[in-house]
């Protein structure tokens, strides 16, 4: 049976926009006369990336990742599975690795040390949520969309069991007690 969640809007659909705007100005910024590789980590990322990229003056090219930490339940073994490598090398090509959301941090604390022994010109990390409080592993995020606190949250590209990824705006789900 199909079940019903009541979500709320944390980040407004205008908001995203706007700060997806900036990142992309900074991007921009930071790497004018270069172009970047951005690195979508597939799915969750998706619709953050192709907004980010949109918005990015310079030359862009995309390539996408999926990894999973992989172990049994909720508990990480602290390896990690690629389940989509990369199409492209990355050596000599200024990379950001993009991400809807860090909390633990993980995960890319295992990829980032994998994807820099490919000899990147340079190496950083762009995320449109970051849940500080979550975090287990410290980790330098150098774009950085907006803090959240310690709520599950759906939307833009952010699912429950694979559903809500297509909201336009960042929401916490309610669940109902039985």
């Amino acid at each position: 049976m199909e079940t019903e969640h009541k979500i709320s809007v944390m980040i407004s659909e205008e908001e995203l926009d706007k700060k997806i705007a900036e990142l992309g100005a900074q991007i921009s910024k930071d790497y004018a006369g270069k172009s970047v590789k951005l690195i979508c980590i597939l799915k969750g990322s998706v619709f953050f990336c192709c907004e980010l990229a949109k918005r990015i003056t310079i030359p862009v090219t995309l390539d996408f990742m999926q990894v999973s930490s992989y172990g049994s339940g909720t508990v990480s073994s602290g390896q990690i599975k690629i389940k989509k490598d990369l199409d492209e090398s990355i050596e000599g090509d200024y990379v950001i690795v993009v991400e809807d959301i860090i909390d633990s941090g993980n995960t890319l604390s295992r990829l980032i040390p994998m994807l820099l022994e490919r000899k990147p010109a340079s190496l950083a990390v762009c995320t449109m949520l970051d849940k500080p409080e979550r975090r287990e592993v410290e980790m330098e995020v150098k774009y950085n969309g907006f803090q959240i606190p310690d709520e599950f949250v759906v939307g833009f590209g952010l699912d429950y069991d694979q559903k809500y990824r297509n909201l336009p705006f960042i929401g916490v789900i309610h669940m109902d007690e039985e």
